[in-house]
């Protein structure tokens, strides 16, 4: 038999207040949760924690929401949204608890309150976003659903635009890093009293359908990128050829076969891997998955300026005020490009301009007052190539499934951002490591370097870091020219899917 919501939007109509806690359950994630990006060196220090752990409690936050987000949403339509939404929200106050509280210098029991917060609010995450994207969409209709997608979208981006200067004002206020976190556990409990009084909703159910969930795909699919992860983010304490090092690649390796053996094999499969036989979908989703990578863009650039230059939180931060005016601005920008040029030119245009603002950010080489207005127009442009790649993406992936793939498609579509997000900071915070250990000599006897010198390691890393992300938006690059059809798709064929909102960076 199939459920439909408990209460019609005849019988309830949401305002702008409920609007806002959904706003508020979004921003949990996108603002509060990735302003350690930017404010690790000083939490790092303060905690006396290694930088490889500090590197691994930024990355996995993003890694357990992009694992989990396609199992949230699944939950979300046969339990509830709106449960799955309050119980994000719950997990969202309990997260940030125990970060707030991590006591500083006690050992194991400071890293495992800073992971075990961060973990929790990746779950978080993994239940916030489908349950209250799927919410919007039941409970608002034509202009009035997208002028909520639009809030939707703008608690995402502007989030995550935010994040790094919001964060570095907390940090060095009077307040301190903590008052983050307490911020983000009252806003949580004014969501949760905003949203009180919400009709559940629930998807429509095939009672023929198996409902058998894949829980043995799953459980391969955490220990193949939890492995890869750990490798990525601790390979400079345990050595990259160690025992231990060799021994997580091949756990990485043997769940990661064994797992494409049981999606292959199941019919009700964790991961739908039929949908990558559609080419347009695999690039769109691939090139997600690349650009939202570059976030590690953030993490080394501005950790390299408050180390190398001595700059505050806040003021790094400011260096990225040019990408949250940039990606707010050309949102509807690239709605624009995509409704006069289909999907292809403007991913293009969105990913070569994203490219080279990374490359202004790699030039590590310079005197720091060139850094930092090379760094500023590089944020700008990496504001703006985002702002034009995301809605075309979202569309290029999207519209080229079958109707009844689309809650799939888009699960993992969301995931692919999430996962991107979390390997690609922790590559780039790898190699910003490992960069270091070169022999400060030898970088010295090619004569790139100008300025001071005894911190030219520290900035040869940051470079290698940062254009291990150039490298990243090159593939995406070739994955779309391969993969996304030039010519426009005809208004007859997007008009079923004129209603789905692009995700957010990192969404």
């Amino acid at each position: 038999m199939s459920t439909a919501p408990a209460a019609s939007t005849k019988t309830w109509q949401p305002n702008d207040k409920w609007l806002l806690g959904i706003v508020l359950a979004v921003i949990n994630f996108w603002l509060f949760a990735q302003t350690l990006l930017n404010v690790i060196p000083g939490i790092r220090g303060q905690l006396g924690v290694e930088e490889t752990l500090a590197n691994l409690a930024v990355s996995i936050t993003s890694l357990f929401s992009g694992i989990f987000i396609v199992v949230a949403g699944g939950l979300a339509d046969r339990l509830g949204r709106a449960k799955i939404l309050y119980l994000g929200i719950w997990l969202s106050i309990l997260g940030s608890l125990l970060i707030a509280l991590t006591p500083e210098n006690l050992g194991g029991l400071t890293s495992a309150m800073l992971l075990g917060g961060r973990v929790i609010q990746g779950l978080s995450a993994a239940c916030i976003m489908p349950a209250s994207m799927a919410l919007v969409k039941t409970y608002y209709e034509g202009k009035a659903r997208q002028r909520a997608l639009s809030y939707w979208s703008i608690g995402s981006w502007g989030g995550s635009g935010f994040c790094s200067l919001f964060g570095g004002l907390m940090a060095t206020s009077f307040l301190g890093w903590r008052s983050i976190f307490w911020i983000s556990i009252v806003l949580s409990v004014l969501a949760l009293f905003l949203l009180k009084g919400t009709p559940e909703s629930r998807a429509e159910q095939d009672p023929n359908a198996s409902h058998r969930f894949d829980f043995s795909g799953l459980l391969f699919f955490i220990i193949m990128l939890i492995s890869i992860n750990v490798y990525i983010s601790q390979g400079p304490n345990l050595g990259w050829l160690s025992w231990a090092g060799i021994s997580l690649i091949a756990i990485f390796v043997v769940t990661g076969l064994v797992f494409l053996q049981i999606e292959v094999r199941n019919r009700n499969p964790f991961v739908n891997l039929k949908l990558f036989s559609n080419g347009t979908f695999t690039g769109a989703t691939l090139s997600n998955f690349l650009l939202n990578g570059a976030a590690g863009t953030l993490i080394v650039s501005l950790g390299l300026v408050q180390i190398a230059a001595g700059m505050s939180s806040l003021q790094s931060g400011l260096l990225t005020l040019g990408y949250l005016i940039a990606i707010l601005a050309t949102i509807r920008v690239g709605e624009k490009l995509l409704q006069r040029f289909g999907p292809k030119k403007p991913m293009l245009w969105g990913s070569i301009i994203t490219g080279i603002g990374i490359l202004l950010c790699s030039m590590t080489f310079v005197y720091i007052d060139q850094y930092i207005v090379l760094s500023v127009i590089g944020f700008t442009l990496f504001g703006i190539g985002l702002g034009f790649y995301a809605t075309p993406s979202t569309d290029a992936a999207l519209s080229n499934v079958p109707d009844n793939q689309v809650g799939a498609a888009s699960g993992i579509y969301k995931m692919a951002s999430s996962l991107g997000n979390a390997i690609g900071v922790a590559i780039s915070a790898a190699l910003y490591v490992a960069g270091q250990a070169i022999d400060p000599a030898l970088i010295q006897s090619w004569g790139l370097f100008i300025g001071r010198q005894d911190n030219v390691a520290l900035r040869f890393g940051g470079a290698i870091g940062l254009l291990f992300n150039v490298l990243m938006v090159v593939i995406a690059i070739a994955a779309i020219i391969v993969t996304v059809p030039s010519e426009k798709k005809k208004d007859s064929e997007k008009t079923k899917h004129d209603e789905i909102a692009p995700p957010a960076f990192g969404n």
